[in-house]
Formats: C-alpha cells, sequence, structure tokens
C-alpha cells in the first residue's frame, strides 16, 4: 500500500542505509500497527506501508541475506 504523508511522529533513517546520501530508507514511528518506509532522498513523495508482521517478516530475511544482489 502507498500512502501520501502518513502522520508519524518521527522518521529515522534505517541502519542498513549507506552513509553517502544515497541508497537511504527511512521508517517511521508512531503509527499503532503499521510500518511506513519511504526514501529519504523525496521526504514529501509517498510512503509504502506494511503492517508489522509483514515488516518484521522482510527485516529478518534480510538479516538472513535471503535476497542476492
Amino acid at each position: 500500500m502507498s500512502i501520501e504523508h502518513p502522520p508519524v511522529t518521527a522518521w529515522r533513517k534505517s541502519s542498513y542505509s549507506g552513509s553517502n546520501g544515497g541508497n537511504c530508507v527511512e521508517v517511521g514511528d508512531g503509527i499503532p500497527g503499521v510500518i511506513p518506509v519511504r526514501d529519504s532522498k523525496d521526504p514529501q513523495g509517498p510512503a509504502l506501508a506494511f503492517s508489522a508482521d509483514a515488516w518484521t517478516a522482510f527485516v529478518a530475511a534480510v538479516k538472513a541475506d535471503r535476497f542476492p544482489v
């Protein structure tokens, strides 16, 4: 699901994002049961919204290196 400007209390950069200003993913806090995710290079653009369970499964898969590049 994509949502325009979700009502988050704060955005935080993913610890897996690069420090060079590119490839940055931000995760929003403050919406119970929903995890909004956006591109930090387009903060006024849309965000993807995931259920908490779906986001937890995705993060676990990333940590387990299940998405080869």
